[in-house]
């Protein structure tokens, strides 16, 4: 008994230690590494928020440096328009003393620190300085567009000895100790002399018909007032409620001739060089730095983009930043935070999570597989009974339960979806089959309407034209008469106004047969097709001696066709009209005749721009044409059918910008010549 009871105690052991490491792995294993997953995508998220945060801030400080380059150079522009301006300048030597007092006045009411008119050659006209004779340089590219006409502003970067010709003020405002910081060292006794100018220039016309150019400028070197507006206008001041300073710079070249970062107490940075890693990026390679960097005595998020002066070359560079240490600090905070509240979880959790456990976690592994295995496609899985007679023996049975009524409707849902799709494809060939006898019977519906309207205004046409005929013949007689023997010397004359008569009266004879078919019988008569172009190209001589198009004929059919001469000549006609309409630019114009099987072929041919594949499927349609309000649409539409009624056809060939072929097809007679 005591041995029994050892075993019994040992599997019992045994279960619960799996039970422990069952419950224990997900809590201490899985969640830890979820975490930390966790709090690495939410630093890099914490990160790239801080990055995006500096570069809004280096955003609004372009911004603000390009209004300001705006505004200074409509300040100029407008002093250059001013009417006091110009008639100082008109005025020339007259006001000699008091065009510098009015621009001194002027430059400093506008925050320049200087102002000058300068000619064309690069003499100072007057300025606000009386000792300034002569620019120190006029071929700065703001000044060269000034004097062609066109008004800029730009930054560029002066000498100091360029600064001294203007103001001794000026270079010794500009000159600037190196200061060796802990991030970047310099040598004793450097010292930086160049000064950063916003300089503007607009055009000016000055007596005497020459160009000239007001030009003004700011040096930025020192501007603390620029710095800590733009600092004000992105921070709302040095610091933020959760600690954040921030900070603004201006460098010239790697070197800080502008800034509110403070090195120590309240004195500012200026003179202090950025990092040797910062400079090779922005300054060397041109690109935009968003990332930390030591700045002066510690770290920040940083932002720097170049600053580019009139003549495109990077000169410096524009900087917005706040301290990372704030930043860090929270983010330590907020890990530990998250440990500690992790810690309290498993604490409060774990055994709770146990005492569960023993009772519902198998028969619940069991109903997770036997879901997973339908998931996966296999229908007949089944969890099977469950010891447990408690709510998870339900659930189990149930779910079994379910699982059979799910198969069965599977089963019945099969078959009803084969029967549907083999109804559907039935009824989608039917549907197919009708929409295309529809679409037919329009066509055809479409096409008769069509004819039938014209064929009643062709007879109502015909049938006018038969009535001046018939009075010009019989005028015609009667003048014969009248004129007696000397109608003899008009006989050619009246043989000619006889056969176009007879001809006017077979054309409305065509027209009538057209328009009533029925009522008239066909004539036919066999020829030779070469004597039909021969009778054709009369006709419309007068259309191509207004080209420059040469007409190539080549004979060699050897047999005769038989069709009404008149009406192969109207088709003829069409095609030959249709081909000199395509070549308005000239070209050659094709007539061959060959024997073509049981048949004789008459090609026309164009060397025009051809019709495209859709256009050329289309043509023979009523109605259809791409002469716009020249064409009627019916030509070649009334040509097939002409050519249809005796046996005949006709076909297009043509490539765009390779010109058109159309073969007429006619049966053969027996006969040969």
């Amino acid at each position: 008994m005591a041995e029994g009871g050892e075993q019994a105690g040992t599997l019992r052991r045994s279960v619960r230690y799996r039970l422990l490491v069952i419950a224990l792995v997900p809590m201490l294993v899985v969640l830890p590494l979820l975490l930390a997953i966790g709090i690495h995508r939410w630093n890099a998220r914490f990160d790239a928020v801080t990055i995006a945060k500096v570069n809004d801030d280096l955003t609004i400080a372009r911004q603000y440096f390009s209004r300001i380059l705006e505004n200074t150079g409509s300040r100029l522009v407008a002093v250059s328009e001013s009417e006091r301006f110009r008639q100082l300048l008109r005025q020339g030597a007259d006001a000699r003393k008091t065009f510098p007092l009015y621009l001194d006045a002027t430059g400093r009411q506008g925050g320049f620190d200087f102002l000058y008119v300068v000619d064309d050659d690069g003499t100072v006209v007057t300025s606000g300085r009386e000792d300034l004779a002569r620019a120190p340089r006029w071929d700065w590219p703001v000044i060269v567009s000034a004097l062609a006409g066109q008004a800029r502003t730009g930054i560029d970067v002066f000498a100091g000895s360029e600064l001294a010709a203007i103001s001794p003020q000026l270079a010794e405002r500009a000159r600037i100790d190196i200061v060796p910081t802990a991030g970047n060292a310099a040598p004793d006794g450097m010292v930086e002399t160049r000064g950063l100018v916003l300089q503007s220039a607009a055009p000016l016309l000055l007596p005497g018909g020459r160009r000239g150019a007001l030009v003004g400028g700011i040096l930025l070197n020192r501007n603390l007032a620029f710095v800590d507006a733009i600092n004000d206008l992105i921070f709302h001041g040095a610091a933020s409620a959760e600690g954040r300073q921030g900070t603004t710079t201006l460098f010239l070249d790697d070197i800080r001739i502008s800034t509110n970062v403070r090195l120590f107490g309240e004195r500012r940075a200026i003179g202090t060089r950025v990092s040797q890693e910062v400079r090779n990026a922005v300054l060397d390679e041109g690109r935009t730095w968003l990332d930390s960097a030591f700045v002066v005595n510690d770290w920040y998020v940083s932002a720097y983009e170049p600053i580019l002066d009139s003549g495109g070359r990077r000169v410096g560079m524009l900087y917005a930043g706040f301290l990372e240490a704030p930043f860090l600090e929270a983010k330590e905070e907020t890990w530990l935070t998250i440990a500690a509240a992790f810690l309290i979880a498993v604490a409060a959790t774990v055994p709770l999570f146990l005492r569960w456990a023993r009772g519902i976690f198998k028969p619940l592994e069991r109903m997770t597989r036997t879901i997973a295995r339908v998931d996966g496609g296999d229908l007949a899985a089944r969890t099977g009974p469950v010891e447990n007679r408690d709510e998870i023996g339900l659930v189990a049975s149930e779910l079994d339960r379910l699982l059979d009524g799910i198969q069965a409707r599977d089963a019945e849902l099969r078959l009803w979806n084969a029967q549907l799709s083999e109804k559907a494809e039935q009824r989608t060939l039917e549907l197919r089959d009708t929409a295309e006898r529809l679409e037919t019977t329009t066509r055809q519906l479409v096409m008769s309407e069509k004819l039938a309207a014209i064929g009643e205004i062709t007879a109502g046409v015909a049938h006018e034209i038969n009535n001046p005929i018939a009075v010009m013949q019989g005028n015609l007689e009667i003048i014969r008469d009248l004129m007696g023997p000397a109608a003899e010397e008009a006989r050619t004359e009246f043989r000619l106004i006889d056969q176009q008569m007879h001809r006017i009266t077979e054309i409305v004879t065509k027209l009538l047969q057209f328009a009533k078919p029925q009522e008239y019988a066909r004539l036919a008569e066999e020829y030779d097709p070469a004597g039909v172009i021969a009778d054709t190209l009369p006709l419309v001589q007068h259309l191509l001696r207004k080209t420059m198009i040469a007409v190539e004929r080549e004979d060699r059919a050897t047999r005769f066709v038989q069709m009404n001469r008149t009406e192969l000549q109207q088709v003829l006609v069409n095609l030959v009209v249709n081909a000199i309409h395509a070549m308005p630019e000239g070209g050659r114009l094709g007539l061959r005749t060959f024997d073509s099987g049981s048949g004789v072929a008459i090609e026309v041919s164009d060397t025009g721009e051809g019709m495209t594949a859709e256009v050329a499927a289309r043509i023979f349609d009523p109605f259809f044409t791409t002469k716009a309000r020249e064409g009627t649409g019916l030509g070649l539409s009334i040509s097939r059918m002409l050519m249809a009624q005796h046996g005949g056809s006709i076909a297009v060939r043509s490539q765009r910008g390779e010109g058109t072929t159309f073969t007429l097809w006619l049966p053969a007679s027996d006969d040969a010549f």
